[in-house]
C-alpha cells in the first residue's frame, strides 16, 4: 500500500509539471504548431499572417522573416505570405535530447511597421525506435533457499521515443519460476524478475529465459534480452538500506571530492556474508558515473566532476548493496541530488542589427536593432538589468516580453559632427555578487545632403594685367561642402547676363571639375578698366544645393601705348615743324614746346623729352619734363641760318615706347620775323585751338576716370573687412603730359593707375 500511495504522489505532481509548462508555454507562444519528426523537407506547418489575423491585403508591402536563434534552421518562413515550412529533416530525439515535450520557439519579424511575434512548433514523436537492452545477456545467481516473491533487478530497457511510443510493456516466455514485475520511477520503467516457487539446485540448476520489451507505438516495436539464472546456495538475508530513498541538495560548482552522502546498509549475518559492498546500479547513466564517484566499503558518494545546475537540475542515483557471502544478497536503493543555483552565468546578449547605417535626418525613435538578453540562471540569479552607454542620442526601450529591448534614436543626428557612434550595451544580473556582460554595436551615420557649398572668400578682387592670352588661365575659384561623396561633389558655372554692351560674363568660360576661370578675349585697360560677374558652385546632391561668389575684375595697366606727338605736328600727319625766330633774341627765350601724349597711365604715361639730335649744342636747350626747346646763349652773326633738332619723346613704362619729333629752327632778321609773325599767329591759333580741343578730350576722359576710381575704391572700402582693405595714396602728379597718377595698395602689392 505505501508504495501505491507513493507512486499516486509522484504521478501528481507529474501531471501538474505537465499543466505548468503549457501555461507558461501559452504565455510566451502567440501562435502554436505541431509537426511530427521525420516529416519531409518543404512540409507546411502553418501560415503565420494569417493565423495572427494579419490584413491580407497589405502583406505585398511587409516582409517576415525569422530571427536568429536556437534551431531556427529547422524552419523556413516564406518572407513573402508568411507562411512557415519544414527547412530540414528532424529528429525529435537528437533536437530535444529526450525532453517529453520538444517545443521550438521560434521569434518572428514583421516589418513595416515592425512586429516581434512568438511561435512554439511541437515537434511531436514518431515510434522510429525499437527499445534495446544496455547487454545482449544478463547472469543472475540465485540462492535455492531464496523465497518465493523474491524480486530481482533486471537491465531495463531504453527506447529514446517518448510518451506512449516509449517502452510500455516487458513480456518474459512461459516458464513455471519466474514472472515479472514493473517498478515505475519517474520516467522509466524498470523490470523485476520475481520468483514464483522455490528453486532446487539439484532439479536444474540453470534457467534460461528471454526478457521482451515492447514499445507503444503502432506497430509496437521490441526489443530481448537473454537471461540466465544460475541456483546457487547462498546466505539467507540481504542487506537493508536505512531509507528507500535518500533526498540531498549540492551547491552547483562544488569542489571535486566533496562529499555528498553516506550510505548506510546493514546485513543481520555474520562474517562475510555481512560484509557489505555498494555499487552504482547497473542502469545508471553515464552522466552519474562522470560526475559522482562511489566508495564501495564506506557508501560515500562524492563529487567527481564538474556539477552545472543549468546543464541538470537534479540527479537520480540507483545504489546497490550487497554482502559477500558466497551467494551474495543485494539490495536497492536511490539517492535523489538536487542541484541548487548559483549566480555562475553572465547574461547573454543577443544583437539583431535592423541596420548598422542610419540617415543623419533619421527622426527621434527609429528603431536600429532588436536587443535580447538572456541569463540562462534561475531565480534572482537570473533576472537582468539592461543600460546603455551614457553620451550617445540613443536609447533603451523595453519591449512587452521580458528582457527584450529596441535601440531607439533619442536626438538628432550630425553626420558632419560625428560619423559613426560606438554603442555599448551593459546586462548585470541580480544576483550576489552581480555578474554582467557588455556588446559594443557601431552604428554608421550616413550621409544627407544639408550642407551647402562655401566659398572660403566672398567677394572676391580680382586683379588681372590688360592684354592677357586669351584662353589662358585668370584666375580659379574653390568652394568646399561638408557632406560626403555625390553630396559633396561640386560644379561650378558662371551666371550669364543679358549679352548686351557691358556683359562681360560671354567672354569668361569656367571648368565645371576645378573652377578654373579662364578668358577667351584680351582686355585692353584703355577700354574696360572695370567689371564684375558671379560664379554658381552646386553639389550633386538631391535636391542640389548652391551657393556662389561675386567677383570683382581690376584691369591693371601695361605700357602698350607709343607717345602720341601733337606738336609739332605737319601737314603730311609727319612729327615735324619749323620754327623762326628773330637773331637778337637772348638766351632763355622760348623757341616752341613739343607737345605729346601716352593713352596709358602712371609711369606707362609719364613722358621724358630728350635731344636725340642737334645742330648746335651750345645754342638750345630741351628740358626733359615740359618738351619746351629754348636759346641757350645769344645768336652770333657766325651761327648757321637754321637748325634742326630731333627730339625723342619716351616713356616710363618697364620697356620703354618711344616718338620722334623734328623742329626745324630758322634764324631769320627781325624785320622778317615781323613780316612772318601774322601769317604764323594765324596758324598758331588754329594750332593752338586743335592742341585746345585735345587738352579738353583728355583732361575729361581723365577727370571721369579719377572719380569712378574714387567711387569704387570708397565702396570696396566700405564692403570689406580691416585685413583685406586696400590703403590708397592718392597723389596729383603733373609731368608735363596732363596726366593725373592714382596709387593704391593691396596686400604687399602696389598698383598705379
Amino acid at each position: 500500500m505505501g508504495g501505491r500511495g507513493q507512486r499516486r504522489r509522484v504521478n501528481c505532481w507529474w501531471v501538474a509539471g505537465i499543466l505548468l509548462l503549457c501555461f507558461v508555454e501559452r504565455i510566451v507562444a502567440q501562435l502554436k504548431y505541431s509537426v511530427p519528426e521525420e516529416v519531409q523537407v518543404g512540409s507546411p506547418v502553418g501560415n503565420v499572417a494569417k493565423d495572427l489575423g494579419l490584413d491580407t491585403s497589405t502583406l505585398t508591402d511587409r516582409r517576415f522573416r525569422i530571427v536568429s536563434g536556437p534551431n531556427h534552421a529547422l524552419f523556413q518562413l516564406n518572407q513573402n505570405n508568411g507562411v512557415l515550412y519544414v527547412g530540414k529533416i528532424m529528429d525529435r530525439e537528437e533536437v530535444c535530447d529526450g525532453t517529453k515535450v520538444c517545443l521550438i520557439n521560434l521569434k518572428i519579424v514583421v516589418e513595416s511597421p515592425l512586429e516581434i511575434h512568438y511561435v512554439g512548433v511541437e515537434i511531436t514523436d514518431v515510434n522510429d525506435h525499437s527499445p534495446t537492452f544496455p547487454e545482449n545477456e544478463q547472469r543472475l545467481e540465485i540462492a535455492e533457499h531464496t523465497p518465493p516473491g523474491t524480486r530481482f533487478q533486471i537491465h531495463a530497457a531504453r527506447d529514446p521515443d517518448v510518451g506512449t511510443q516509449s517502452v510500455r510493456l516487458y513480456k518474459l516466455n512461459t516458464n513455471d519460476f519466474f514472472d515479472t514485475e514493473v517498478r515505475d520511477s519517474g520516467e522509466d520503467k524498470i523490470p523485476f524478475l520475481v520468483l514464483k516457487k522455490p528453486l532446487d539446485r539439484e532439479k536444474k540448476a540453470e534457467h534460461r529465459l528471454v526478457l521482451t520489451a515492447l514499445d507503444g507505438g503502432s506497430p509496437s516495436k521490441s526489443g530481448s534480452l537473454n537471461l540466465t539464472i544460475t541456483v546457487l546456495d547462498a546466505n539467507d538475508n540481504r542487506p537493508v538500506f536505512s531509507k528507500d530513498t535518500y533526498s540531498v541538495s549540492l551547491d552547483e560548482n562544488a569542489l571535486i571530492g566533496t562529499l555528498v552522502i553516506q550510505l548506510n546498509a546493514t546485513d543481520l549475518d555474520e562474517g562475510l556474508n555481512s560484509e557489505i559492498e555498494y555499487s552504482f546500479g547497473k542502469t545508471q547513466k553515464k552522466k552519474v558515473h562522470d560526475t559522482f564517484e562511489l566508495d564501495s566499503v564506506t557508501g560515500e558518494i562524492r563529487v567527481k566532476g564538474k556539477v552545472d545546475f543549468e546543464d541538470t537540475e537534479i540527479y537520480r542515483l540507483d545504489l546497490q548493496a550487497s554482502d559477500k557471502g558466497q551467494l551474495p544478497w543485494t539490495a536497492e536503493s536511490r539517492v535523489v541530488i538536487k542541484i541548487k543555483d548559483v549566480n555562475d552565468n553572465e547574461p547573454d546578449i543577443e544583437v539583431t542589427s535592423l541596420s548598422n547605417v542610419i540617415p543623419e535626418d533619421s527622426k527621434p525613435g527609429t528603431v536600429i536593432s532588436l536587443i535580447s538578453v538572456t541569463d540562462i540562471d534561475s531565480g534572482v540569479n537570473g533576472k537582468v538589468i539592461c543600460k546603455i552607454s551614457n553620451n550617445v542620442p540613443f536609447d533603451l526601450m523595453p519591449s512587452i516580453e521580458e528582457n527584450m529591448y529596441s535601440l531607439v534614436t533619442k536626438g538628432r543626428l550630425d553626420r558632419e559632427t560625428v560619423s559613426h557612434y560606438d554603442i555599448t550595451i551593459t546586462a548585470t544580473d541580480s544576483g550576489v555578487p552581480p555578474l554582467s556582460s557588455a556588446k559594443t554595436l557601431r552604428v554608421q551615420v550616413s550621409d544627407v545632403n544639408d550642407n551647402r557649398p562655401d566659398f572660403s572668400l566672398n567677394p572676391v578682387e580680382l586683379y588681372l594685367v590688360e592684354n592677357n592670352a586669351p584662353g589662358a588661365s585668370i584666375y580659379s575659384v574653390t568652394a568646399v561642402d561638408n557632406d560626403l561623396n555625390e553630396n559633396a561633389a561640386i560644379t561650378y558655372r558662371i551666371i550669364r547676363g543679358d549679352g548686351l554692351q557691358g556683359d562681360m560674363t560671354s567672354f569668361l568660360n569656367v571648368n565645371s571639375e576645378n573652377g578654373q576661370i579662364s578668358a577667351l578675349k584680351s582686355f585692353d585697360f584703355e577700354t574696360l578698366k572695370t567689371f564684375q560677374f558671379h560664379v554658381v558652385a552646386s553639389d550633386s546632391g538631391t535636391p542640389s544645393l548652391t551657393s556662389n561668389v561675386t567677383v570683382n575684375v581690376f584691369i591693371l595697366d601695361q605700357n602698350d601705348n607709343t607717345p602720341v606727338i601733337l606738336y609739332p605736328l605737319s601737314s603730311n600727319g609727319s612729327a615735324e615743324g619749323v620754327e623762326e625766330i628773330p637773331r637778337n633774341v637772348n638766351a632763355g627765350h622760348l623757341v616752341t614746346k613739343v607737345r605729346a601724349y601716352d593713352a596709358d597711365i602712371g609711369y606707362n604715361g609719364w613722358l621724358l623729352f630728350s635731344l636725340q639730335e642737334v645742330t648746335d649744342h651750345s645754342l638750345f636747350g630741351l628740358d626733359r619734363y615740359t618738351g619746351q626747346i629754348r636759346t641757350l646763349r645769344s645768336i652770333t652773326e657766325t651761327d648757321e641760318a637754321e637748325h634742326k633738332l630731333v627730339i625723342l619723346v619716351k616713356d616710363n613704362g618697364n620697356v620703354s615706347l618711344s616718338a620722334i619729333a623734328t623742329v626745324i629752327v630758322k634764324l631769320v632778321e627781325p624785320k622778317e620775323a615781323f613780316a612772318t609773325s601774322d601769317v604764323k599767329s594765324s596758324a598758331k591759333a588754329d594750332e593752338d585751338n586743335n592742341a585746345t580741343f585735345y587738352l579738353m578730350i583728355t583732361l575729361g576722359s581723365v577727370s571721369a576716370l579719377f572719380l569712378i576710381s574714387i567711387i569704387v575704391l570708397i565702396a570696396m572700402q566700405c564692403s570689406k573687412s580691416t585685413d583685406y582693405t586696400s590703403k590708397y595714396l592718392q597723389e596729383a602728379n603733373y609731368d608735363g603730359t596732363l596726366c593725373h597718377s592714382i596709387q593704391y595698395r593691396s596686400g604687399d602689392k602696389r598698383y598705379m593707375l
